[in-house]
């Protein structure tokens, strides 16, 4: 019996590399002499770079740079074997970087990010993969931006402090120092989002919460990223606030987009195709994947809904398991479903469940393989 393995992370308590390992204990447990090929993967946020290394192979790359709060940290970036670089945002300027108490929405900066792919220029790379999800700013990619030789000055003609609460000083843009190599790259924004930069369903009002933003806060980052839209238009003579995915990162889509033209793509339709997923499936019997919560977001592009979309072109059935699971028989059989269950065997509290997931993952699919087998 040849299963596949095609978890994405469970967040706070697992990543996919660990989800895939506690599956294949419980396989073994049922049926010793299964095939069980392991295929960790990611959307784009938390995890991407180690999918598609290890999905794809290359190797990764290790350097020194400012954290969310300028704080000096290590931060790792990949190279695939045709030369494209893995930036994943969440290694620099992630939200899991800096603790609930010093959190600060208005002064997190993605600068970081800019230097890992100022790292990855030096190395020779021109095609850039960039994962935007689980960031810890609101900026606009201003940081990113000015790592690579972008200011951005106000009416004084003084450079603008980090982070993004301060854009609505923004006055002035100089890209005289813009870093030449940009011109010859190609980027790819993998993102799971398509919230537009500003309003109501914009990277201020919807995520900057989650970041250490209070409702004053919220309204600040959203005005100033809406003037930073506006400058950022007059001197590019375009407008790409409404674009889809513009809020991804806390307006880091954006920035990508205006700045370095990069192209928007689903990030677990680029990670899929890298790690040659459909060809990994040829002859399985079985998939089995998972999430922490599936919930009403799994069914807009999330890892799970990619997976199924692929195992159904092979005809292999998919199962996924989920610490949460809150949607309908009838919304599994719109994912492509065949079933979906819940690793949590009775009521726990939520730190059980994170502190034991790989436990309860290990022993869920050891179950569903007896009932299976």
């Amino acid at each position: 019996m040849k299963i596949v393995l095609a978890p994405d992370s469970f967040k706070g308590s697992a990543s996919a590399v660990e989800v895939c390992a506690a599956m294949k204990r419980g396989i073994q447990k049922v049926i010793p002499d299964a095939q069980i090929l392991e295929v960790p993967l990611a959307d784009g946020g938390e995890g991407t770079l180690d999918a598609l290394l290890l999905g794809a192979g290359g190797f990764r790359r290790t350097v020194r740079v400012h954290g969310p709060l300028d704080e000096s940290i290590e931060a790792d970036w990949g190279f695939l074997p045709d030369g494209t670089a893995i930036i994943e945002l969440s290694q620099a300027s992630g939200l899991t970087l800096t603790p609930p108490e010093k959190r600060s929405a208005l002064r997190a900066s993605t600068f970081g990010t800019g230097q890992l792919i100022r790292a990855a220029l030096d190395a020779g790379a021109r095609r850039f993969f960039l994962g935007l999800g689980g960031s810890a700013t609101t900026d606009g990619a201003t940081g990113l931006l000015s790592a690579l030789g972008a200011r951005f000055f106000d009416e004084r003609d003084c450079v603008l402090p980090a982070g993004g609460g301060d854009l609505s000083r923004l006055a002035r843009i100089d890209l005289q120092f813009f870093d030449q190599r940009l011109q010859k790259c190609q980027f790819i924004a993998l993102c799971d989002v398509t919230n537009p930069l500003c309003g109501p369903n914009g990277a201020a009002h919807i995520f900057s919460p989650q970041k250490g933003a209070t409702p004053e806060q919220v309204l600040q980052l959203d005005a100033s990223l809406a003037h930073y839209a506006e400058i950022t238009a007059q001197h590019f003579g375009c407008d790409l606030q409404n674009r889809p995915g513009a809020g991804a990162a806390g307006g880091t889509g954006f920035g990508l987009v205006a700045y370095l033209n990069a192209q928007m793509q689903p990030g677990i339709e680029a990670v899929l195709q890298a790690t040659e997923f459909a060809e990994k499936l040829e002859g399985a019997d079985l998939v089995l994947t998972g999430e922490g919560s599936l919930d009403s977001q799994t069914l807009s592009g999330k890892t799970i809904a990619g997976v199924c979309r692929t195992a159904r072109t092979k005809s292999v059935p998919t199962i996924a398991l989920g610490g949460r699971i809150a949607l309908s028989c009838e919304q599994l059989d719109e994912l492509g479903l065949k079933s979906a269950v819940s690793i949590v065997d009775g009521p726990r509290e939520l730190e059980w469940c994170l502190d034991n997931a790989l436990t309860l993952i290990e022993y869920t699919t050891e179950r569903l393989l007896r009932i299976m087998n």
